[in-house]
């Protein structure tokens, strides 16, 4: 075989193994922008907050999910992030995010940062103000530093949780968001708000939860 033929013969090769990789990955963001649509349109008709819905608009979720996870992320559904953990139903967000009313210029707490999803959103709304997430599995709140470096997030602090809850050194804040349900309130975490501030935490057990928002 002549080197002409041979170059060829590669350049063929390349080109087909290259095709199918560009047509799943048209296919993909097909499917996130129908996804997105229909997602979005849902949420319009119980968040009653155009903040809200722009703030999560603006935020990637498929950059806070893992590869294998990627094709549903605009389903409004948890999806597993690894270990044991996972980034919450975009709904439930909302819907939380609705209930701590922010202000541009806020500083908010968030206990248990998972992926960081969920820090980008409030950082979209309190641009003028600080958004302190604190993470207790390391190699979790790692990846989201690092993912939300790479959104050039520059009102974001993911902390490390150490035995004390929530970050009071870095306090207090005007508004705090528990992610994971609790059986009871913290009186750690409402000694951390300052004097106006709110609080909202899921309150029960696996069964059956409650949201609460505590104003101080």
């Amino acid at each position: 075989m002549c080197l002409e033929s041979a170059l060829l013969l590669t350049l063929c090769n390349v080109i087909f193994e290259v095709m199918p990789e560009q047509k799943s990955g048209q296919k993909l963001q097909q499917k996130l922008l129908a996804d997105r649509k229909e997602l979005f349109s849902s949420l319009r008709r119980s968040i009653r907050s155009a903040s809200v819905l722009r703030a999560m608009e603006r935020v990637p979720r498929e950059a806070f999910v893992p590869t294998g996870e990627r094709h549903n992320s605009y389903l409004d559904l948890p999806l597993t992030i690894g270990e044991g953990q996972t980034i919450s139903q975009p709904y439930i967000v909302a819907l939380i995010t609705e209930a701590l009313r922010l202000q541009l210029a806020d500083r908010v707490l968030e206990v248990g940062a998972g992926s960081g999803y969920q820090a980008a959103v409030l950082a979209e709304l309190v641009p003028d103000g600080n958004v302190v997430a604190v993470e207790l599995v390391r190699s979790l709140a790692q990846r989201a530093r690092d993912t939300l470096d790479d959104l050039d997030y520059k009102n974001i602090v993911v902390e490390d949780a150490s035995e004390s809850l929530g970050c009071s050194w870095r306090g207090p804040y005007d508004a705090i968001v528990v992610s994971a349900a609790a059986p009871t309130l913290s009186p750690t975490l409402t000694a951390q708000l300052a004097v106006g501030g709110r609080m909202v935490v899921p309150v029960g057990d696996r069964d059956k939860q409650e949201l609460v928002c505590v104003l101080r």
